[in-house]
């Protein structure tokens, strides 16, 4: 028998994105953002509030990157999230986090979080969401497999689970997309 809980805001996973920004006057700036996903195959959507620093520093710059928060990088991550940039400007250096400009968009990287798409800004929806065109996405080298590309147990990003707010990692395979489901043909 399943239980009903009306409408809730639960979607599992639920990727942890770090959204990194430029200010006006060059300030790097990072938010945790609760909401935002794919758009389509080469394409972001985050939906932000109006009055978040990193809101208007996307607007201003144009771009921005989406970082996923790792297992090794919870604390400074969730802190990123809980404190605005509007009343603690360098909130990036007390949550040990360092950047480095990316070379394809006006926006930092954050270097302790090894994977991210660099985004330059499509445009503000009618609702206020945020859509962007991915032009590269970058992974450290720590992180990729001997095929070179994105190993999900050395990545280790986290998932943030809605009920019980809390944190989870991934990374345990259990099959193989577009595959598995072949055997029922």
């Amino acid at each position: 028998m399943r239980k009903n809980f009306g409408a809730k805001p639960w979607l599992y996973p639920q990727p942890v994105l770090i959204i990194g920004t430029y200010s006006e006057d060059g300030t790097p700036d990072a938010m945790n953002a609760a909401w935002g996903g794919l758009y389509d195959a080469d394409k972001v959507v985050l939906c932000l509030s109006a009055g978040h620093k990193t809101t208007a520093n996307i607007k201003a710059k144009g771009a921005f990157t989406v970082s996923f928060a790792d297992a090794a990088h919870v604390v400074p991550s969730d802190y990123v999230g809980m404190v605005s940039a509007n009343t603690e400007p360098n909130k990036l250096e007390k949550a040990g986090f360092h950047v480095t400009k990316s070379e394809f968009v006006d926006a930092p990287l954050i270097d302790e979080l090894p994977v991210a798409l660099e985004c330059k800004l499509l445009k503000v929806a009618e609702d206020g969401n945020i859509i962007g065109q991915i032009v590269n996405v970058s992974a450290e080298e720590s992180v990729l497999g001997a095929d070179g590309s994105i190993d999900l147990t050395k990545f280790r990003p986290i998932s943030f689970e809605p009920v019980h707010n809390a944190y989870h990692v991934l990374g345990e395979k259990v099959g193989d997309a577009f595959s598995d489901g072949g055997k029922l043909r």
